[in-house]
């Protein structure tokens, strides 16, 4: 069966990461374990349960403050967040754009957060006045849903959602677990690392 539905990760494949930097900034708050606390692809503790939609914006400060023992500003705490945002690679945002005027039909699939997405659903996102969501036919984000990968729940959801076959489907996504848990239920995959450039690659899987 022909591949026709692109899904997307955001982080590490649309946007190149920098797990470090984040790191830093979030330190820098005064989150002394801050290298403990984050994690490049699936977060836990109150990260993983401000990505589930388990709390908001709001209480994440509330309680990322007191590990930090100081009052936190939503800036603060946005800009922390940000530090994962490397690049948005034009390159990218171009094969994006190919794709869908050859005919796939694009999805975005991200385990993420409202801090991320309030740059990402912004004009200021490639810098022309364009949000993520403009590159893509439909979007699915893991505090919007309460689900993260690489739970199969996500995957089944979006199928569902899209009425669409795991076989027409390719799944693009930079964690190894994320991409496994796909390949279960059928979707066909590919793991490029983090930043690589993908958008000639990809044609491997989709021809």
């Amino acid at each position: 069966m022909n591949i026709k539905n692109l899904v997307f990760d955001f982080g590490g494949v649309v946007v190149t990461l920098d797990h470090d930097e984040a790191v830093r900034r979030f330190r820098k708050l005064g989150l002394k374990d801050a290298s403990q606390q984050l994690d490049p692809y699936t977060q836990g503790g109150i990260f993983g349960e401000l990505e589930l939609g388990r709390i908001g914006a709001e209480e994440f400060i509330d309680q990322l403050g007191a590990l930090c023992h100081r009052k936190l500003s939503y800036e603060e705490c946005q800009h922390a967040w940000l530090g994962y945002r490397k690049e948005v690679p034009q390159r990218n945002l171009d094969a994006l754009v190919r794709l869908r005027e050859e005919g796939y039909r694009l999805i975005l699939l991200s385990n993420t957060n409202p801090f991320m997405m309030k740059w990402a659903m912004s004009g200021d996102f490639d810098g022309k006045g364009n949000s993520v969501a403009d590159y893509f036919d439909a979007v699915y984000l893991s505090y919007k849903l309460g689900v993260m990968k690489p739970n199969e729940m996500f995957f089944r959801t979006m199928l569902m959602e899209e009425q669409i076959l795991p076989a027409s489907t390719l799944f693009i996504d930079d964690g190894p677990r994320n991409v496994a848990a796909a390949s279960q239920l059928g979707i066909h995959v590919y793991c490029p690392e983090n930043g690589k450039d993908w958008t000639k690659e990809i044609y491997q899987f989709i021809k």
